[in-house]
């Protein structure tokens, strides 16, 4: 985007300790922020899964100044490569009572208005008021159902488990600057900024960074078991700019604590402005990462989007439509401590296809004599 790292980069950075991956002439490398330095770790860790699981942030070459910005011909990646991507759903009371909205709507945006001020009235200061899986989330549950207002995603919104799905593949996330892509026979979504930890193979959360977890509201709001098709698509998983680590003065509380803002630009001059507030979250991050791992082990660690309670119903186009993407608007996700992830909006279909997946990344290291540092 012509812009140099401090345009992403959270006004403290120079107190933090940031990880990342840039393309470079010859292939991704790892480089690591902080002191004021850009620092280029790739002949220590080939990898950002393996320079975490290890620990292994020093050293390296200076690429210069965090000023200066990169090196010519040196472009930013999504800052993860070889670990899982997993997400969280319905973990926001206003989330919850939208996807209920897209369920009943059966996809359909028009009718989504008339459902909406039902709905809120009827479930949204209940869902509000309860701890998921508590014995008065139950009691809730039953009141709901003998009023046949149950729905699956209340299930995952106050009882005792959370919505877990595999977000993108591995390597498939794209990184500040890049194209993000939706479905184009989609034509109700919207972006869903969030916060996502990062988890090393051990289960730690070791630093957090932004994502954008697009939402196809049509497609997943026909059926729930639509939701592969509507969320992993090309280019539709943006992660970025930086993953921030844990520190002294950087922690989970900070995470707890943070607002993730949102403004999207269309080139028919319509803005949106809308903002996430962990506050809100029903269920804590840690806990969203014990579910993660209740069943499964991550050898490469994993990142975990949270979820976001913005779930958007300002009209774009006519009364009553609400919003939906357009080709080129340019969206902004910006929190505090962690920086921006800046995308413009294209379909999956036409953003640049994904060419290097896991075999390609490992030839390319091996040609370089990195395989071993992986």
């Amino acid at each position: 985007m012509g812009v140099g790292l401090t345009a992403c980069l959270p006004r403290d950075y120079g107190n933090g300790t940031f990880v990342g991956r840039a393309q470079a002439p010859d292939g991704p490398h790892v480089i690591v922020l902080v002191g004021g330095e850009i620092r280029d770790i790739t002949a220590v860790a080939s990898t950002v899964s393996g320079a975490l699981a290890r620990r292994a942030l020093a050293g390296g070459s200076v690429l210069g100044p965090i000023e200066q910005g990169l090196p010519d011909g040196w472009t930013l990646l999504s800052p993860i490569d070889l670990q899982c991507v997993k997400a969280c759903g319905v973990t926001f009371a206003v989330s919850a009572i939208e996807r209920v909205i897209e369920e009943r709507a059966r996809g359909d945006a028009a009718a989504a208005a008339t459902l909406r001020g039902q709905l809120e009235a009827t479930i949204g200061a209940g869902i509000r008021a309860v701890v998921p899986g508590s014995a008065e989330a139950l009691a809730l549950k039953q009141a709901l159902i003998a009023e046949g207002m149950w729905s699956q995603y209340l299930e995952v919104a106050i009882g005792p488990d959370a919505e877990v799905f595999s977000k993108a593949p591995v390597l498939s996330s794209v990184g500040y600057g890049a194209l993000i892509g939706v479905r184009s026979d989609s034509s109700w979504n919207n972006p869903e900024p969030e916060i996502v930890l990062v988890v090393d193979p051990v289960g730690e959360v070791v630093g957090a960074t932004l994502g954008n977890d697009v939402n196809l509201r049509d497609i997943e709001g026909r059926s729930a078991l639509l939701l592969s098709k509507a969320k992993d698509n090309t280019a539709s998983c943006a992660i970025g700019p930086f993953i921030r680590l844990f520190d002294a003065g950087f922690g989970i509380d900070d995470i707890r604590s943070a607002e993730v803002e949102l403004v999207v630009e269309g080139q028919d001059n319509f803005r949106m402005e809308g903002t996430n507030r962990m506050t809100e979250i029903s269920r804590d991050p840690l806990d969203l990462v014990h579910q993660t791992l209740s069943e499964h082990s991550y050898p490469d660690g994993f990142v975990l989007f949270c979820g976001t309670l913005f779930a958007p119903t300002q009209d774009r186009d006519e009364p009553g439509g609400g919003f939906t993407h357009k080709r080129g608007d340019r969206v902004t996700i910006r929190s505090e401590r962690l920086g921006a992830l800046v995308n413009v909006v294209t379909t999956s279909r036409d953003a640049p296809p994904w060419t290097e997946g896991i075999g390609a990344f490992m030839r390319n290291l091996t040609a370089r004599g990195l395989a071993d540092l992986a």
